[in-house]
């Protein structure tokens, strides 16, 4: 659009400067609204909203801000609400906060909306306190809210020490009736109660919804995705489609991440199909190589990556991420280069992906390389997430000293990550003078994560210091800290199957036991023997019981049940949370040569292929 040629038709000028801010050319905006300024030309009051709006997009335009305001108090705008509430929207998104509250206690009786609009602005540009502060006066001397006001408030829930504010704010709602007439407050209720860590009361908002628009769906889905409860979210997706509601694409980009968590590969198959006509869409496409990379299926990612007509550097990295998880490093430095040759410029991440490649393949050269270009080529400056890369790199190839010499050589202060890589190093090379030294670091720095324990435990297992881990028991114990349940999701006929160590709680338990009792029969005639030295990590377990534990892991269970399940020849696809023991993969290395399989477990670290008798880990995970 060209400017007007008649300054004088200020309709013009409005309508330009609308155009301008829309498309988030502020910069132009603002330089309109100076010349006009300049001139002296009269400014109409449609003109202000958008002005301001240019102005809220940088802090160093709080002066014209303030010059807009005297104009428009000069002109008696300000007795127009619409552009009170431009000026305070324009104030808080500059954090001229004081400016705000001073135009805002001048106004003589602020309606509903002037409350509601300070409110949101509050509330997207300020600590929690100042919007629920404002919105408590509010109920004291001011008009009755309405929707606007909850809409505003509470997407500034957002985190576990709000939930007591947000929960009697949803007290406020019930006792109007707000939450059952508008639907939209309680999307947005659900919304907030997800952030806050509580998906129980998100759903039983979601539940006394009286009408379910497809947002409140989405809502619930991607409240359970935030928190971690896949299983739940594909339970009310299957809900959502058996009562006709029609999943859009926000829909599926949630199911197929619930999918990628639990490896539901069927299900994200069924989910694929329907985003057939959203396509193209690029969200949608990333989250479909993303779902078929982490289920498993490599071919079908790369696939699906080949046919992509767009590709940002966020689709290149979930391709890389998904060859490094699956220990073909190689393939992802290859795919890393091409990305670089076809001009797409690599961020911080595509850094994360292509050094983590590397590491689980052994690539030490090439990673010390994309390292250094970093910031030599691409004036990144290495983060923690990258320094940690690097340290597992060398760590897992035995080059334990030059690890040390890199974080020593550190610009920043190292992490619980850093040292954390340092640490799984040592139990790879049993290195438990080194190992106690990473674990007093990374207890300092992160001493409430328990994994660090549970790994410094395993170690001294390995090396046969039961002090070491009678010592580290008494540390966990001293500090509250326990082990967490070690979870196993199987895929079968598109329903998930979740297992936890020595489970009974699975309607087909008793058969289970039975099998992998014929199954561990079958795997000592071929040479298996069990390796009990690492249950010296399972605390207060007896030496006649410490075979007996080992045996029940939760992903011993998954895969025997995927056996008795399957056909003969089926891939068998397992899911873990943690990282799967040194015994459960020697006996899944067995598995596959009594029981001609191929089965593949993905645990916290990465991809195992297991066949014929190996893994494609070859030690490193």
């Amino acid at each position: 659009m060209n400017p007007p040629t008649e300054p004088s038709n200020r309709s013009s000028w409005s309508s330009y400067l609308q155009s301008l801010t829309s498309q988030g050319l502020f910069v132009d905006a603002l330089q309109l609204c100076r010349r006009i300024h300049l001139l002296d030309l009269p400014l109409d009051r449609f003109v202000l909203p958008p002005a301001l709006k240019a102005c809220s997009s940088s802090p160093s335009n709080l002066p014209f801000s303030l010059q807009l305001h005297a104009y428009a108090h000069k002109t008696s705008y300000l007795s127009f609400t619409f552009v009170i509430t431009s000026l305070l929207s324009a104030y808080v998104k500059l954090a001229a906060f004081k400016s705000a509250y001073k135009l805002f206690d001048e106004i003589p009786q602020p309606t509903v909306v002037a409350w509601s609009a300070f409110i949101a602005g509050l509330a997207r540009n300020a600590p929690f306190a100042h919007s629920l502060s404002l919105f408590k006066l509010m109920r004291v001397c001011g008009p009755d809210f309405n929707s606007a006001t909850m809409l505003g408030l509470l997407p500034a829930c957002t985190q576990q020490a709000h939930l007591c504010s947000l929960m009697a704010l949803h007290t406020c709602n019930v006792k109007v009736g707000m939450q059952v007439s508008e639907p939209s407050v309680s999307n947005c209720l659900v919304t907030a109660y997800a952030k806050c860590g509580n998906t129980a009361l998100a759903r039983q908002v979601f539940d006394e919804t009286l009408e379910r628009d497809l947002v409140g769906w989405n809502a619930m889905l991607s409240a359970y995705c935030q928190n971690g409860e896949a299983h739940r979210a594909l339970e009310l997706y299957q809900e959502m489609v058996a009562i006709g509601v029609e999943p859009d694409s926000v829909t599926l980009v949630c199911v197929l991440s619930a999918c990628t968590h639990l490896g539901a590969i069927a299900t994200g198959l069924e989910a694929h199909e329907r985003t057939k006509r959203f396509m193209p869409n690029l969200p949608l496409s990333n989250a479909i190589v993303n779902m078929y990379a982490r289920c498993g299926d490599l071919s079908m990612a790369r696939a699906h990556f080949d046919e992509m007509s767009i590709r940002t550097v966020v689709t290149w990295t979930t391709l890389i991420s998904g060859y490094g998880a699956h220990g073909h490093g190689a393939e992802g430095a290859y795919l890393f280069d091409a990305m670089v040759v076809g001009n797409i410029r690599p961020d911080a991440t595509a850094f994360v992906a292509v050094l983590s490649a590397c590491s689980h393949a052994g690539l030490v050269d090439k990673a010390l390389a994309y390292f250094a270009s970093m910031k030599q080529n691409y004036m990144i400056e290495p983060r923690l997430e990258h320094y940690a890369c690097m340290v597992d790199v060398l760590g897992r190839a035995g080059r334990l000293d030059e690890a040390i010499a890199l974080i020593e050589a550190m610009r920043v202060e190292p992490d619980g990550a850093v040292w954390g890589a340092l640490l799984g190093a040592c139990r790879i090379h049993l290195n438990v003078r080194l190992a106690e030294k990473a674990a007093n670091q990374v207890f300092q720095i992160e001493p409430n994560n328990v994994g660090y324990y549970v790994l410094l435990s395993n170690i001294y297992a390995s090396a046969k210091d039961h002090r070491g881990v009678a010592k580290i028991r008494a540390l966990m114990r001293e500090r509250g800290l326990k082990k967490p349940p070690g979870l196993s999701y199987i895929e079968l006929e598109r329903r998930v199957h979740v297992f936890m160590a020595d489970d009974h709680s699975h309607p087909r338990s008793e058969a289970i036991y039975k099998e992998l009792e014929r199954l561990e029969k079958a795997l000592e005639e071929v040479g298996y023997v069990r390796d009990t030295s690492v249950a010296d990590a399972l605390f207060g377990v007896e030496e006649e019981r410490r075979g007996e534990v080992l045996g029940v892991h939760s992903e011993r269970l998954a895969v025997v049940f995927g056996l008795m399940c399957t056909g003969m020849g089926e891939r068998i696809v397992v899911i873990k949370n943690l990282r799967v023991c040194g015994d459960c993969h020697e006996m899944i290395k067995f598995t596959t040569m009594v029981a001609s399989r191929e089965i593949v477990v993905r645990d916290a670290t990465r991809f195992h292929h297991f066949k014929q008798g190996a893994c494609s880990c070859r030690g490193y995970w």
